[in-house]
């Protein structure tokens, strides 16, 4: 059997990119096709054979949005007649590749395209670039629906994105939750807590992270951030003296994070959320907004804590109810062994098998 996998852009790191690993763990000799390639950024995909499209050659091809116009001919331009299996793993555009009828596409479905459908509003806040963007987002919207036909089967990542596939694409889906994969990270370990906060995450305005910014400057409490991306000037400037920005670490320094922080802070509204199962599987709870994945990861009162409203009065009265919570560690634990990678791998193959019967 002859397995490739898509990808929309590999120029980043963080949950969709550890999807990736555990798909290359079962189709090792899969070669990953995407629209561009940083090497340098992206030292995690050294594992992969890549091929790229047309893109990787213009100039600026990193500032992608540069060329979303693009993006439908770029995926569209492969040619996948030597495979069985095509597996797309996207938020965007790959799930639009053309395959013959003899080869079967799984569209691993990280969300429908978020700036078009269910971010739209916050992408386009700006009434000038909302006004600019009008021809490019009608054509691609356009096209995102004939795309999302292509696919053979739609498999979600978690029941918020199932209920998009069936809103924005009228398409139905099964659910295999990704598994939990940070390396150097048993699940089982546990140190002594310590003050600070953790949020491990890219800083992108969807995240909300300067809602909790906002919230632990009031509190003046210490809080310690972990990730980078296009908003971290800006949060950066809006941070106290309590609040530490470390960039992006290696998986060993990331553990180290976990295991000693208080608890992590999830305040956006995620599509599902590996970080929030990766800091249960050291025994830590959850800050989170009662919304998206974290609906479907946490227990409320047992492994973490949600806040209703996304304003820092509603964060704050959160964390300080958390100190009179009584959360064991080991219920954490147990509920982030229910991620693992066996679950996915069983769950995974099984489709497979299905659809190329």
């Amino acid at each position: 059997m002859k397995v490739a996998l898509v990808y929309d852009k590999i120029n980043k790191w963080g949950g969709a990119e550890r999807v990736l690993l555990a798909l290359h763990k079962l189709f090792p000799d899969a070669p990953l096709y995407t629209s561009i390639y940083d090497r340098e950024k992206t030292p995690w995909a050294n594992v992969f054979e890549i091929r790229t499209s047309f893109l990787q050659h213009f100039p600026f091809a990193n500032h992608h949005e540069l060329y979303a116009f693009l993006m439908p001919l770029a995926f569209e331009s492969f040619n996948f007649d030597e495979f069985d299996l095509v597996i797309s793993v996207t938020s965007e555009a790959a799930k639009g590749i053309v395959t013959k009828p003899e080869t079967k596409h799984i569209c691993y479905c990280l969300t429908p395209t978020r700036y078009l459908w269910s971010g739209y509003n916050e992408y386009f806040k700006n009434p000038l670039l909302k006004f600019i963007s009008e021809p490019t987002v009608l054509y691609l919207k356009f096209w995102d629906k004939i795309a999302s036909s292509r696919p053979d089967a739609f498999i979600a990542i978690s029941k918020e994105v199932q209920s998009r596939i069936k809103k924005y694409y009228k398409r139905e889906s099964e659910l295999i939750y990704p598994p939990l994969a940070l390396d150097n990270g048993p699940v089982g370990k546990v140190s002594a807590v310590t003050p600070y906060f953790l949020i491990v995450s890219r800083l992108v305005s969807y995240k909300r992270i300067d809602l909790a910014i906002k919230t632990f400057n009031k509190l003046k409490l210490p809080l310690k951030i972990i990730g980078t991306g296009a908003e971290m000037n800006r949060l950066k400037r809006m941070a106290g003296p309590t609040i530490k920005f470390l960039g992006n670490l290696t998986d060993k320094e990331l553990v180290r994070y976990y295991s000693d922080c208080r608890a992590l802070v999830f305040p956006g509204i995620e599509d599902f959320g590996l970080t929030v199962l990766e800091a249960q599987s050291f025994g830590k709870p959850i800050i989170a907004f009662k919304a998206g994945g974290a609906l479907e990861t946490i227990i409320e009162g047992k492994t973490g804590i949600f806040f209703d409203k996304p304003t820092v009065e509603s964060l704050a009265k959160t964390i300080q109810k958390l100190s009179n919570l009584k959360i064991n560690p080991e219920d954490c634990i147990e509920q982030a062994r229910k991620f693992d990678f066996g679950q996915f791998r069983n769950n995974f193959m099984k489709k497979v098998k299905e659809m190329l019967k």
